[in-house]
Parts: structure tokens; C-alpha cells; sequence
């Protein structure tokens, strides 16, 4: 099933393009319905709080038709993928059979890797996007206000990454270069040696996790913000009820959120 070139992930999406779209065009209608719960969830506390339960249908509607398409996508996904780490399994195994066990295994290891970035890392990065794109659209139709504000906020966030981005990448950096030398300290076999370079991860990491307190802090910082600002623009400026607050607090959490 895959060719004599590298296995990549272009690779991996050639060879198994229609089962890894479909896959995906699972997720996309299960993120989008989960995206709009909460609208319907506004829509149903209104229509109670009038004594009329067609808005409660629909909800309930929409999560049914949301645990079918979810329980589809599992059920699915796991089987697809399955199929995608047993066929590079196969071919890795084909291509080393010269070379030493112990480098066979790592290879191995890596393939799964690349199954693991297509079944996991890639799709909740789609997730994301849909989620940020639904709240925007559904912000905007309430406010154009409430959408600017959420977009701000994004933006804002944005500028906050980068900004730390020189030094993520110089911590990282290091963190990997101390590893690498890890191999040929075990070799030493001197206990002070590798007490030095556990020490020296143990810094890195502990920077690491610093840094990523601070961004991590500015950013629910500019949540909160975004959130007490939408609430309070929308009760003092618009004609609202009580499910279009719950939505478009929901909607404002989730549009950071989902940027994160």
C-alpha cells in the first residue's frame, strides 16, 4: 500500500487519502455540532423560560445526532488508524532487514508517531480552527461589537506567543542538546557526572514550565477580559435574554478558548 519513497506524512495521506478524509469530515461535523450546543442550549433556556419546549427538542435533536457521529468517529478512527501503524509496521520492517534490531524498533516507534500526529495533533488543531470560527460567527450575529472584541483578543494572544517564542525556542533548544549528551554520560558511569546533567535538565525544565506560567497567565488574563467585557456590553447596550447571555459568555470563553 505504500510506495518506495519516505514515509512522511504527505506520504501517509496519499496512501490513505479517503479513509483519513472521511475520518476528518467526521470530526469537523462533530466539533461543529459541539461547537453549537451551546446556542441551542440558549435558545431552549428561552423558549422554557416562555413555556415552550420546541427549542428543548432541538437540543435534544442536535445531541442526539452529536453522540451518533461521535460514537461513528471512535468506532472509525481507531480502526482506521489502526490499519495506517500495521501497514508502516510492515514496511519499515521490509526496508531493515539488514539492520539491528534495537534501530528496527526505534524506527518503529517513530512511524507511530506520524499515526499519532494524523489521528490526534492534526485534528485537534482543525478542532480549534472550527471552534474559534463558529464563536466568531455567532458573536458577530449577536454584536458586531461582541465579534471584534473576541477578535482582539485572539490578537492579543497572538502578540503574546510570539513574544515568547525566542525564548521557548532557545530553552528547547537546550533541553535537547543536554539530552543528546545523556547516551555518552550513561557511559561514563560516574554518578556525579549524571547528577550534574540531571540537574542541568531539571533548570532547563523548571525555565520551561516558568515560561510557560507566565504566557499561560497573560493569556487567561485576556480571557477574563474578553469575557467581562462581552457580559457587560451585551446587558448594557443590546436587548437580550437570558439564553443569548449564557450563549455569548459561552461563546466568548470558548473563542479563546478554542485559540489556545
Amino acid at each position: 500500500m505504500l510506495n518506495n519513497g519516505p514515509l512522511t506524512v504527505l506520504a501517509l495521506l496519499r496512501a490513505f487519502r479517503w479513509r483519513i478524509s472521511f475520518t476528518w469530515l467526521l470530526i469537523l461535523i462533530e466539533v461543529a455540532l459541539t461547537a453549537l450546543v451551546p446556542l441551542f442550549i440558549g435558545f431552549a433556556i428561552d423558549g422554557l423560560l416562555a413555556n415552550d419546549t420546541d427549542a428543548l427538542f432541538q437540543l435534544m435533536a442536535v445531541l442526539a445526532v452529536l453522540i451518533v457521529v461521535s460514537v461513528i468517529r471512535r468506532a472509525y478512527d481507531t480502526r482506521v488508524f489502526g490499519t495506517v501503524r500495521v501497514e508502516m509496521g510492515k514496511t519499515q520492517a521490509a526496508r531493515a532487514t539488514n539492520l539491528p534490531v534495537s534501530t528496527l524498533n526505534a524506527r518503529l516507534g517513530m512511524g507511530r508517531e506520524l499515526a499519532d500526529f494524523l489521528e490526534a495533533d492534526l485534528p485537534l488543531a482543525m478542532t480549534s480552527l472550527v471552534q474559534v470560527i463558529i464563536s466568531v460567527i455567532v458573536l458577530y450575529i449577536f454584536d458586531p461589537v461582541l465579534a471584534l472584541a473576541g477578535a482582539s483578543a485572539v490578537a492579543t494572544m497572538l502578540a503574546i506567543y510570539s513574544l515568547s517564542h525566542d525564548r521557548f525556542y532557545r530553552l528547547n533548544g537546550q533541553l535537547n542538546q543536554q539530552t543528546e549528551r545523556q547516551v555518552g554520560i550513561l557511559e561514563t558511569r560516574k554518578s556525579q557526572s549524571l547528577s550534574t546533567h540531571l540537574t542541568r535538565l531539571r533548570r532547563i525544565e523548571v525555565r520551561i514550565s516558568d515560561t510557560e506560567s507566565i504566557v499561560y497567565g497573560a493569556i487567561f488574563v485576556v480571557l477574563l477580559g474578553l469575557v467581562v467585557f462581552n457580559l457587560w456590553y451585551a446587558t448594557a447596550n443590546l436587548t437580550i435574554t437570558s439564553g443569548t447571555i449564557f450563549s455569548i459568555v459561552t461563546y466568548s470563553w470558548e473563542l479563546v478558548d478554542g485559540a489556545l
